[in-house]
């Protein structure tokens, strides 16, 4: 499942008000909290940029000027503001109001907060080349449940032998989480709502057109959303990679 039209663009996720980071959020955005000695964005920028993005649109609205101003000394990846002072538009909302930044082709949506430990080679490669839009509207990077850290729930997906995804359901453990990281097509968002709403809302549509697929990640997940999980995450980066999704 390789295709030539390899994303070169990407939507970054920065709008949030990062209430369960509190007190950390209190006075800068979440994307500038520090993981590791840099902040959450650059690390998603820093892997972008390795993986050939050339342009990243990110939106903004809690403390968009904090936000604006550390993003004006990046160089690589281009980045372009999709502003939502006015509303915040959701996860969903927010890649709607940019896609006339974003063109008509497919892109990368990357959660801010989302950042791994790599296993082997670039899963952000990976994702890239496996991306087909002949088959999907969207691919997401999948992590198994035993390879996450700060991740408290079911489970969200199961992935038939071709890599399409269904949706967990019912009290059963599914065996895998949405890495915050996927590929998609603008056709994905044809008849999107105005307004705000969840990104959920369009992946249930892929589903029940058996055109949502997902990869596997190869290294730990980490999803960064309180204190706690971010002390995890400080300590699992000081750690030799140990865990294995296999």
């Amino acid at each position: 499942m390789t295709s030539a039209k390899r994303p070169t663009s990407a939507f970054v996720l920065a709008a949030g008000k990062g209430e369960r980071m509190r007190p950390l959020t209190s006075v800068i955005p979440k994307p500038l909290v520090r993981l590791g000695g840099k902040p959450l964005i650059d690390h998603v920028f820093d892997r972008l940029k390795a993986a050939g993005i050339k342009r990243a649109v990110v939106n903004v609205h809690y403390l968009a000027d904090e936000l604006e101003k550390h993003l004006a000394h990046r160089q690589a990846p281009k980045i372009v503001i999709s502003d939502e002072r006015k509303q915040l538009l959701d996860t969903g909302g927010g890649v709607l109001h940019a896609l006339p930044k974003l063109g008509n082709g497919p892109f990368v949506i990357h959660n801010s907060d989302s950042v791994w430990i790599e296993g082997l080679g670039s899963n952000l490669d990976r994702l890239l080349d496996a991306w087909d839009e002949k088959t999907m509207d969207s691919l997401m990077l999948v992590a198994p449940l035993a390879a996450s850290i700060g991740y408290e729930g079911l489970g969200d997906f199961q992935m038939d032998p071709m890599g399409r995804l269904t949706r967990q359901s019912g009290s059963k453990m599914a065996p895998f989480v949405f890495a915050g990281v996927s590929i998609a097509h603008a056709r994905l968002f044809d008849g999107a709502p105005e307004g705000p709403f969840s990104l959920n809302k369009l992946w249930n549509k892929a589903i029940d057109k058996e055109r949502l697929y997902g990869l596997r990640l190869e290294g730990i997940w980490m999803h960064v959303g309180t204190p706690q999980a971010l002390a995890e995450a400080e300590s699992a980066l000081k750690q030799p990679l140990t865990t294995s999704s296999d």
